[in-house]
């Protein structure tokens, strides 16, 4: 096994240049989806790996329910310096599924609280609340998906910008964007390496929204007006984990974006580019942590299975 174990937890240092270059380059629906999937995969396989090397130090710890054929030399001697990195991965695993724990906890209370805010109105698509906090924000599940809206913020839309909000939340329950931002904020959690790629499709998803809106109201710059009008008068949406037109990020380059001619779809990008090279390059390390996480934990299991007696 040796240092390949300790590759899936050092790779996603790969996916960084592309995390920069897709929000710039890459149509926003691409970009979601190809930093969702490197994300995802580079979190499986690093946490694959660390629980391996936490195994090897688990089964040093005098008292373990492991078998004892675990901590023989055999076993101690796949993982490289194993009683220093096998002993810190205990606590580094179960700080991760504390954390990945708390999040989604978090995630599904935030929406439990939304849904029960909205129980006495009637079951429509769209939900107006009287008050005087300017917001929006899309709130998927229950039984059915929702825009919930306030009052004040709608005051501060001409009849244009109003529809522009409303496709752009729309955007985001039909898209599923709450799905992509759980998945990146999961596996940043379980990779601090993988931040970048959680704080790119923040923006990415917010922007592939915006596409959307500037598609069904036919006018980009409307668009483009609705959102800085709801930047101004926010104070972001009342739930950090629900996207949202005035969403907190870099609202002045979702403007510009708008303001400009609508991106290139492309469902990869051209070869001899800096995206597309950031592109390959974050893919080949996507494909050896795969590969580094199966190997390790195939020998694992072999050592284990040969260190168990019968």
């Amino acid at each position: 096994m040796g240092v390949f174990v300790f590759l899936p937890l050092v790779l996603p240092l790969t996916a960084w240049p592309i995390a920069r270059l897709a929000e710039q380059h890459l149509h926003p629906r691409t970009a979601t989806r190809l930093l969702t999937a490197v994300a995802a995969v580079m979190a499986l396989c690093s946490t694959v790996c660390l629980a391996l090397v936490m195994v090897v130090g688990t089964a040093q710890l005098p008292g373990n329910p492991l078998p004892d054929g675990w901590s023989d030399p055999e076993v101690r001697a796949a993982v490289p310096y194993d009683e220093v990195v096998g002993k810190a991965a205990i606590p580094a695993l179960c700080a991760v599924v504390a954390a990945s724990a708390r999040a989604l906890w978090r995630h599904g209370r935030v929406r439990r609280r939304a849904h029960r805010a909205l129980a006495g109105l009637p079951g429509t698509g769209v939900a107006v609340l009287p008050d005087d906090v300017p917001y929006a924000y899309a709130l998927p599940g229950g039984r059915r998906d929702r825009v919930v809206v306030s009052t004040a913020l709608l005051d501060c839309l001409e009849p244009g910008e109003r529809r522009a909000l409303f496709a752009h939340e729309r955007a985001h329950l039909a898209a599923g964007h709450h799905r992509f931002l759980l998945t990146v904020r999961l596996a940043a959690l379980a990779n601090p390496f993988l931040r970048p790629l959680r704080t790119a499709v923040s923006y990415t998803a917010e922007r592939w929204a915006d596409e959307t809106a500037a598609r069904t109201v036919g006018d980009r710059r409307t668009v483009a007006t609705a959102i800085g009008k709801a930047a101004l008068v926010s104070r972001g949406t009342p739930v950090a984990t629900l996207a949202g037109l005035a969403a907190p990020g870099p609202v002045p380059r979702r403007v510009a974006a708008l303001l400009g001619p609508a991106p290139a779809v492309r469902t990869w990008p051209p070869v001899f580019t800096s995206v597309g090279l950031a592109a390959w390059a974050a893919a080949a390390g996507t494909a050896v942590s795969a590969m580094s996480s199966a190997n390790a934990a195939v020998t694992m299991f072999l050592i284990l299975r040969a260190a168990t007696p019968l």
